[in-house]
């Protein structure tokens, strides 16, 4: 049986139904790698052991599951992981499946629960996780009191990068069924969009538009910008309720939240629930005519004048210089 560091962090790894590590993995094996020693878990197929120690994991648990069975079969994995590493923490990707998971084994086993982090820390006295509160204004930390510390990660919160391992040892992980009630698939209609942008969560570029684009055709321009960019595409609240996009481009507190490397904001006067979404983005930089608008506040880069002129502009410049 393979012995594991003493100080051990559990990294639950998503699956994607494709069958691949999800793209959140890098992050949090970098995350886990800044305050410890990396040990992943796959729920899946032991072939992926292999890409995980490409990511930096040193050891890799391999578990199998009932496929057709929601949530419980994982909780059950992460369970018998975590009693025999015996972990310092758990990270888990804050994404729907990971939510789901983390929040079912910490209430089976009473464990601590930190969610949507945008870091983790370590003191004298274990690990820390930080979050963005109060719409962006404030960075804070949490620590548990007890038990085992499951922390989800906001998709790219985290720029660290485990060294990469050639020979991860893997183990296979012996998983007693719980027998918890579990939702079942029956059956899976695939639909497969195609699309050479980048998905909204986890993204390293995005640009959003506002209500100052002024009617869902305008929005074009945003999509133009992005393409450009090779950005992914977001919005405020206000030109969803407009109209303007479906609701799965919302960024903020009611919306995805995101910390890429470079946010764009066209048009986003920045209401304190938007800022909450986006505010932790490396580098901010928004256009809107509108001098006083909150969104300035926060940004790294800002252009006062009309987005219609600026950016096509933008557009222009970034073309030339690919040519």
């Amino acid at each position: 049986m393979t012995d594991f560091a003493a100080d051990s962090i559990l990294v639950l790894l998503d699956v994607t139904p494709s069958g691949a590590l999800a793209s959140s993995s890098a992050g949090l094996l970098g995350a886990a790698a800044s305050i410890g020693t990396p040990v992943a878990l796959i729920v899946g197929d032991e072939k992926l052991a292999a890409d995980a120690g490409a990511l930096g994991a040193a050891s890799v648990l391999v578990a199998s599951a009932d496929a057709a069975s929601l949530g419980v079969p994982v909780v059950d994995a992460l369970q018998a992981a975590v009693a025999r590493v015996q972990p310092d923490a758990v990270l888990v990707s804050h994404s729907v499946e990971g939510r789901d998971v983390a929040g079912r084994f910490a209430a089976r086993t009473r464990s601590a629960l930190a969610v949507d982090a945008v870091g983790v820390a370590r003191d004298d006295e274990g690990v820390l996780a930080q979050h963005s509160v109060y719409g962006g204004a404030y960075t804070v930390t949490s620590a548990p009191t007890y038990g085992t510390f499951v922390v989800t990660v906001r998709q790219g919160a985290v720029d660290a990068r485990a060294e990469a391992v050639s020979d991860p040892s893997v183990s296979t992980l012996e998983v007693t069924a719980s027998g918890a009630p579990a939702a079942s698939v029956l059956s899976v209609d695939e639909v497969v969009q195609t699309s050479t942008r980048p998905e909204l969560r986890g993204a390293a570029k995005v640009v959003s538009g506002g209500r100052g684009l002024g009617s869902g055709e305008k929005f074009a321009l945003v999509e133009q910008l992005a393409d450009a960019l090779g950005a992914a595409i977001g919005a405020s609240r206000a030109a969803v309720d407009a109209g303007y996009v479906p609701s799965s481009y919302q960024v903020g507190q009611t919306g995805v939240s995101v910390s890429p490397q470079l946010y764009v904001a066209l048009g986003i006067s920045g209401a304190i629930q938007h800022k909450a979404g986006m505010q932790t983005a490396k580098t901010i930089v928004a256009i809107n005519k509108d001098a006083d608008a909150p969104i300035f506040d926060i940004a790294d880069f800002g252009v006062v004048g009309d987005l219609f002129t600026v950016v096509p502009q933008l557009i222009e410049a970034l073309a030339a210089k690919k040519a």
